[in-house]
């Protein structure tokens, strides 16, 4: 019998998941020399995968009460990607979102970053990367499994969209056609 037969953990969906995942955390790693409009279209291409991905898992029940998520991710790590994010978009990095939760207290766009829900994204997705990968057991795979796709629902599948929506804009803007 297969591996994938045996567990959900091993499954297509969750392989093409981390897939995804380690390759959009491998690019954000490895942002120095990249031109915006390249950056731009690489993620064009990478964020709607990872959506998919993520909303193509099933919701997945935490089997140990005592499970948490470890942070990988330290704070150094994520200020260098924001930064380095931050750099290449320069003053495109700011754009105004409707969609956040200090939005119901406020009668106007909140403005953000590009480079700040870039990094958020990151960190969850290479914190549960590296959970995944470092996971001695199925029970830890799992947990990790529906510790990302709370997330999702919740944080980062937000993030991706509105985040989506500010790089459409850089990449189809008229003063940047290409």
């Amino acid at each position: 019998m297969k591996q994938e037969e045996k567990s959900p953990a091993y499954g297509r969906d969750v392989m093409e998941l981390v897939t995804v995942a380690v390759e959009y955390c491998a690019f954000l790693e490895q942002t120095e020399g990249k031109t915006r409009m390249s950056f731009v279209d690489t993620l064009m291409k990478l964020l709607p995968l990872l959506y998919l991905k993520a909303a193509l898992l099933p919701k997945y029940e935490i089997l140990d009460d005592g499970y948490y998520a470890e942070d990988y991710v330290t704070e150094d790590n994520y200020n260098i990607v924001r930064a380095n994010i931050s750099i290449i978009m320069g003053e495109k990095d700011d754009y105004l979102d409707v969609f956040m939760e200090d939005m119901k207290y406020s009668e106007s766009p909140i403005l953000t970053t590009v480079s700040e829900n870039l990094s958020d994204i990151y960190q969850e997705l290479k914190n549960f990367v590296m959970a995944y990968k470092n996971a001695n057991n199925e029970e830890l795979m799992m947990n990790a499994l529906a510790d990302v796709k709370e997330e999702f629902q919740f944080s980062w599948g937000q993030k991706l969209v509105n985040v989506q929506r500010a790089l459409h804009e850089v990449r189809y803007s008229e003063e940047e056609v290409y």
